[in-house]
């Protein structure tokens, strides 16, 4: 055999793969969804394959959470604490598993920016979908950026969408997936009902047909997955010319929820509406379960800040 042969598993190998697919549907009978999770805690049981370690310690979870070397701290302290929750469980298989410390790798959490997207922007993103390999890639990528930009849902609602979920009759759109199990339903434009029913009449004639219920499927007929989406949209970004605004301010899908929000504020404001009013029913609509959250997404557009000085400023209480 030669050098450069692969290593083969070490024994522990098998047992582990078998207790991180019990940790698994322990954890998602529970509620938990755990894509993400799933992904990297597979990505460390190669790892520990590779080195041949027999199970884990705090040495090889700390070698494998700095990968990539040039990784943000955040993200080296996400994919340790990843592997933190998944050591705790094999401890009480294992004694002999060394969980690493709460303190080691501590995330230092800082939002980013918001980068608020302009009509421009979003239509140069679409406008980008449609350098994508096929019309059906095409026109999925353009019809999830729209409906994003449109409705402020979160990607992973978007992508968890059925097609039940979706009342074109009624103009209804359904979030049966949202954060922290939360549902709602959401009333959509006719302009945005009119996109899904074109879409969906593409989507119904893939050959072969899609094995799933979901609205958003690949060319394969599959439900989309976050990080093929996001992949994606990191080209897409490039294509339309879209670049950072600072070190913190990058243009993330993310941020179509907070431009919707901006944008819905705005227009309340230039209605001469009740700002605070509109801004309970924004909370509600985005699914938030405190208005504080809301608030957040607001407080970085210079526009509603200019705004909300105005207001103060004409207040009567502030006249003499």
């Amino acid at each position: 055999m030669s050098q450069s042969a692969a290593t083969p598993p070490s024994p522990g190998a098998g047992a582990l793969r078998r207790a991180l697919g019990d940790y698994l549907r322990l954890r998602r009978a529970l509620g938990y969804r755990l894509a993400r999770p799933e992904k990297l805690l597979g990505q460390f049981l190669d790892y520990l394959e590779q080195v041949g370690a027999e199970g884990v310690t705090v040495e090889h979870a700390l070698a494998w959470a700095r990968l990539p070397a040039d990784g943000s701290p955040g993200w080296w302290a996400h994919r340790l604490s990843t592997v933190r929750g998944f050591a705790t469980y094999l401890r009480t298989l294992d004694p002999a598993t060394e969980v690493p410390p709460i303190d080691l790798l501590p995330a230092r959490r800082q939002r980013a920016t918001p980068y608020l997207y302009s009509e421009d922007d979003i239509a140069a993103l679409i406008a980008a979908a449609a350098s994508l390999r096929t019309a059906f890639r095409q026109a999925t990528y353009q019809t999830l950026i729209g409906l994003l930009a449109v409705t402020g849902i979160r990607i992973g609602e978007a992508i968890a969408l059925d097609r039940g979920d979706v009342d074109l009759t009624g103009g209804l759109l359904v979030v049966r997936h949202g954060k922290f199990g939360k549902s709602r339903e959401l009333v959509i434009h006719p302009s945005t009902t009119t996109a899904l029913r074109c879409y969906l009449r593409q989507r119904d004639r893939l050959d072969p047909a899609p094995d799933t219920a979901a609205v958003f499927v690949s060319t394969a007929g599959t439900r989309l997955l976050y990080c093929n989406v996001s992949t994606t949209w990191c080209r897409l970004v490039a294509r339309a010319g879209l670049t950072g605004r600072s070190a913190s301010c990058r243009p993330r899908i993310h941020d179509l929820r907070h431009s919707f929000a901006v944008r819905a504020m705005l227009d309340a404001y230039a209605a001469g509406e009740d700002g605070q009013r509109r801004l309970t029913l924004l909370s509600t609509y985005l699914g938030h379960v405190d208005p504080a959250s809301t608030y957040w997404y607001l407080s970085a557009a210079p526009e509603l800040l200019a705004l909300a000085a105005g207001r103060l400023q004409n207040h009567p209480r502030r006249r003499p």
